[in-house]
């Protein structure tokens, strides 16, 4: 079960600063539901002890209602504290486009000479914000880098914004998270994180580039 927590398409190996917002948000839910089916798991065992005459105030209202409401309003202010942190700002960030189509993504770069297009490669500098605009050619798609943010939706007709920003240069991965046909398993896309000063030349040449950098799971390993 633990192999699922590792790896460059793994929300719980995170690489940029609102995939360990998601992540903290993450495990603190999965702490509460222990702690929840633990209790509920006692209050059951209890249930086949020696009938016992029971207070309805402390039952009913003290753990039916008001335990029920303080958790759920915790759990609401910690979701809305952690969306808000994530949302794009209108500062001025840099913009990419990425394009999904069946069975893959077209992205376009702002690069220094006038634009510059890949297929399933998404190249990012690292420790910048960055804007990806996200559109669709065809039915729903979702993309998703999970070392660096939550899934958004690609949607015909409508334009998504989703801010990324990646710690350090390295290869992560990223994929369609929405089933949208036949070849729905096999879209997905590299992310190449590089230096802020080297991004002119990774557009340049994307290949050589990616030869160059080390993936993001082996550099945490070292």
């Amino acid at each position: 079960m633990l192999a699922g927590c590792d790896g460059n398409v793994s929300a719980l190996a995170p690489a940029g600063p609102a995939a360990r917002d998601i992540a903290w948000l993450w495990w603190a839910f999965a702490g509460a539901s222990f702690v929840l089916t633990v209790m509920v798991v006692v209050l059951v065992a209890m249930a086949f002890g020696a009938p016992r005459v029971v207070n309805e105030r402390r039952w009913t209202f003290g753990l039916g209602l008001w335990f029920s409401l303080a958790i759920l309003s915790v759990t609401l202010a910690a979701g809305i504290w952690v969306g808000e942190r994530i949302l794009p700002r209108d500062d001025g960030a840099m913009e990419i486009r990425a394009h999904a189509f069946q069975w893959g993504f077209a992205f376009t770069h702002p690069g220094p000479d006038g634009p510059v297009e890949t297929v399933d490669l998404l190249i990012l500098p690292a420790g910048e914000p960055v804007d990806i605009v996200i559109t669709s050619e065809d039915v729903i798609h979702s993309f998703w880098v999970p070392q660096l943010a939550g899934k958004m939706d690609a949607v015909p007709g409508h334009t998504n914004r989703l801010r990324l920003r990646a710690d350090a240069a390295g290869r992560l991965g990223g994929l369609c998270a929405e089933f949208c046909g036949i070849g729905h398993t096999a879209m997905e896309f590299d992310v190449l994180v590089v230096p802020a000063d080297d991004w002119d030349a990774a557009l340049a040449d994307p290949d050589a580039a990616t030869a160059e950098v080390t993936p993001f799971e082996e550099q945490a390993d070292d």
